[in-house]
C-alpha cells in the first residue's frame, strides 16, 4: 500500500509502514474503513480495506478542506 501511495503520487508522498498501518487501525476503529482478508495471487493472504459509508461522507468532507486550503494558499501566493 506504502508502494502504492508513492507510485500515484508521482513519489511526492512517501508513507511509512510504521505509520501507515497504525492510521488504518485508527480508522477502522473510527468505523471510517472495513478491512477483510483475501487472495493475494501471488502468496498468503493480504487484508483488503475499503472505505465505509461514514468513511465515503468523511473523505468528501476532507477533499472540501483541502479544496478551500489550497484555494486559499493560491491567492496568498498569487498577491
Amino acid at each position: 500500500m506504502a508502494q502504492r501511495i508513492l507510485l500515484t503520487s508521482k513519489e511526492i508522498l512517501q508513507v511509512q509502514q510504521g505509520s501507515l498501518y497504525p492510521a488504518l487501525h485508527r480508522l477502522q476503529r473510527r468505523g471510517l474503513l472495513k478491512s477483510e482478508w483475501k487472495e493475494s495471487g501471488n502468496g498468503p493472504m493480504a487484508k483488503d480495506y475499503s472505505l465505509t459509508a461514514a468513511g465515503r461522507k468523511c473523505l468528501q468532507e476532507e477533499v472540501a478542506d483541502w479544496q478551500r486550503y489550497a484555494g486559499a494558499v493560491a491567492l496568498v501566493l498569487e498577491s
